[in-house]
C-alpha cells in the first residue's frame, strides 16, 4: 500500500493536509540467528551504496564514575581489529572510493561507509570484523593510546574552549547525579583517567555483540545478492549478552536553578533550559516547532526583538534535543557588549510569555513545518552520511521498531496547530522548574541573569 506524505503548503490551512506528495521508502529485513537486525533498501539512483550501523549504546550504558565508553570505543573501532591491521581501515576504504565516519551521543553509537557498489564486501567485512575480532588485537597500549585522544579532545572541546563547560554544567543540573544523562558522552577526565583495561574491554563484551546492533544497507544493490553477503561475512560473528532495556531514575526539576560560571569569554552568554517528553512522544514535536518560531530566521521572534529590534543580543538559538528517556530543551543568547543576561532574560521571559496568550500566527506554524518537511526530503535525496536513508532506516527502527516510520514522523508535525504550541509553552516551559546558567567574564559575575525581584 502506498503511503502518502502530507505537506500544509497553503496560508491559512496550516495542518490540513491541503497537498500531498508520495513518499516510498521500501525496504526488506531479516534477523541473523546471532540476533543482528538487518534492513535493505533498493535504490539504484547511483552506483553508491551505504553500510550503516547503530549499536544500542551511548553514554547512557555508562556508570557513575566510568564514564566516556563508548565515545573512546568510537575511536578504538577505527584502529584496526583481528583481521585488518592499524591504520588498513580507513586506508583500504579510501583506495576503494569510500568514505566514512562515526558519532556517539546518550543513546547509540553508529558508523558508516559510503563506498561504490561494486566494493560493498570489503565495507561488510570491515564492520563484521570489527564487530566480532577487535577484542584480538586491543592491548593496554591501544587503548592508552586512544584514551590520549580523547582527553586531548575533551580539553579542546570543554575545557579550553570558550563556553566548552556550559553542557557538562547543564547536564548536571538538569538529571539527577545518578541518571544516564548527568555527565557528557566524552565523559570525564577522572573517569577516563581510572578506567582499566579490564573496565573498557568489558564494556565491548556487555554491549558491542550483533544482537544489539542494527545493519541498514541502502543503495545500488541487489536484495537477495546482499542477503547472502551479509549472511556470509556475520554468520561467524557470535551473539553477547542479552543486553536490557535501558531504564533510569525519573528526571524532575521541582524549582528553578540557576548557576553562574566564569570563563575567559568577552561576552557574556545565557542558557535557559527545561526538562521536556522524551523523542517522538507529545510535546517533542510541539518544541521542535516552537524552537523555529523562536529563534529560526530573521523573522522569528526572538531574533527580531533580542539581535534586530533592541539590539542587547549578539545571537540567539534555541532546540529541542529529543532523547529516548527524557529530552531538554534550551535557549541560548549571547550578549552584546555593554549588555547583562539579566537584560536578555527579561525578553525571552516576555516573548514566551506572550506565547501563552498569542498563539503562533498561521505564518509562523507554516514556514517551521515546510522547513522541516524540505529538511526530511532532503535527507531522503542521499542515502548516506549521517542524515541519508540507511541511517534514517536505522534511526526509525532503534526508536520504533518500524524502518519505515517517515510518514508517521511527519504525520506528527502535521496534525499540529497553533494552540498546541502555545499549551506546550504552558506545560513544559515553567518558570518554576528550568534552569538558567549564566557564562560570564571572569570578575563580572554582576552580568550574569538574576531573577526580577534581586534588582
Amino acid at each position: 500500500m502506498k503511503k502518502m506524505l502530507v505537506f500544509a503548503l497553503v496560508s491559512g490551512m496550516v495542518g490540513t493536509g491541503v497537498e500531498a506528495q508520495e513518499l516510498n521508502v521500501p525496504y526488506t529485513s531479516f534477523r541473523l540467528p546471532n540476533g543482528l537486525n538487518v534492513i535493505l533498501h533498493e535504490d539504484h539512483s547511483t552506483p553508491m551504496v551505504s553500510v550503516n550501523v547503530w549499536y544500542n549504546v551511548g553514554s547512557g550504558r555508562e556508570e557513575v564514575g566510568r564514564t566516556g565508553f563508548a565515545h573512546l570505543f568510537e575511536h578504538i573501532m577505527f584502529e584496526g581489529s583481528g583481521h585488518v591491521p592499524e591504520g588498513k581501515f580507513d586506508e583500504w576504504l579510501e583506495a576503494s572510493g569510500g568514505n566514512n565516519n562515526g558519532s556517539t551521543n546518550s543513546d547509540r553509537t553508529n558508523y558508516y561507509e559510503d563506498i561504490p557498489s561494486n566494493a560493498i564486501d570489503l565495507a561488510l567485512f570491515l564492520e563484521s570484523d570489527r564487530m566480532g575480532y577487535l577484542l584480538d588485537v586491543v592491548t593496554p597500549g591501544s587503548v592508552d593510546g586512544q584514551r590520549d585522544v580523547v582527553k586531548n579532545e575533551r580539553r579542546q572541546s570543554y575545557e579550553n574552549r570558550p563556553y566548552g563547560m556550559a553542557f557538562q554544567t547543564l547536564y548536571e543540573n538538569l538529571f539527577p547525579p545518578e541518571h544516564p544523562y548527568n555527565w557528557p558522552t566524552i565523559g570525564s577526565m577522572e573517569d577516563l583517567s581510572a578506567a582499566s583495561f579490564e573496565d573498557v574491554t568489558n564494556f565491548f563484551s556487555r554491549y558491542y555483540g550483533p544482537n544489539n546492533a542494527s545493519l541498514a544497507i541502502a543503495g545500488d544493490i541487489d536484495p537477495v545478492e546482499v542477503r547472502a553477503k551479509v549472511e556470509h561475512w556475520f554468520s561467524d560473528v557470535p551473539a553477547g549478552p542479552p543486553v536490557p532495556p535501558l531504564g533510569s531514575p525519573a528526571a524532575f526539576l521541582a524549582s528553578e536553578k540557576r548557576v553562574v560560571l566564569e570563563d575567559r569569554v568577552q561576552l557574556p552568554r545565557m542558557y535557559m533550559c527545561w526538562l521536556t517528553p522524551p523523542v517522538l512522544t507529545p510535546g517533542d514535536a510541539e518544541l521542535d516547532v516552537l524552537s523555529d518560531i523562536l529563534t529560526s530566521g530573521k523573522n522569528s521572534r526572538l531574533y527580531r526583538s533580542l539581535v534586530y529590534d533592541r539590539q542587547i543580543a549578539q545571537d540567539v538559538s534555541a532546540f529541542q534535543s529529543s532523547r529516548s528517556l527524557d529530552s531538554f530543551f534550551c535557549i541560548i543568547a549571547t550578549a552584546r557588549s555593554g549588555h547583562s543576561l539579566s537584560e536578555l532574560e527579561a525578553v525571552v521571559q516576555e516573548e514566551l510569555s506572550r506565547l501563552e496568550i498569542d498563539p503562533p500566527s498561521d505564518a509562523e506554524m507554516m514556514r517551521s513545518l515546510n522547513q522541516r518537511h524540505a529538511s526530511l526530503l532532503d535527507d531522503l535525496e542521499r542515502i548516506g552520511g549521517f542524515g541519508g536513508k540507511a541511517n534514517q532506516l536505522n534511526r526509525y527502527y532503534t526508536l520504533t521498531g518500524n524502518p519505515d516510520y517517515f510518514n508517521e514522523d511527519i504525520s506528527r508535525y502535521n496534525s499540529l496547530d497553533s494552540n498546541d504550541i502555545t499549551a506546550a509553552v504552558g506545560e513544559y516551559l515553567r518558570n518554576d522548574r528550568r534552569v538558567i546558567l549564566s557564562i560570564v567574564p571572569e570578575g563580572r559575575t554582576d552580568l550574569a541573569a538574576r531573577p526580577a525581584d534581586t534588582f
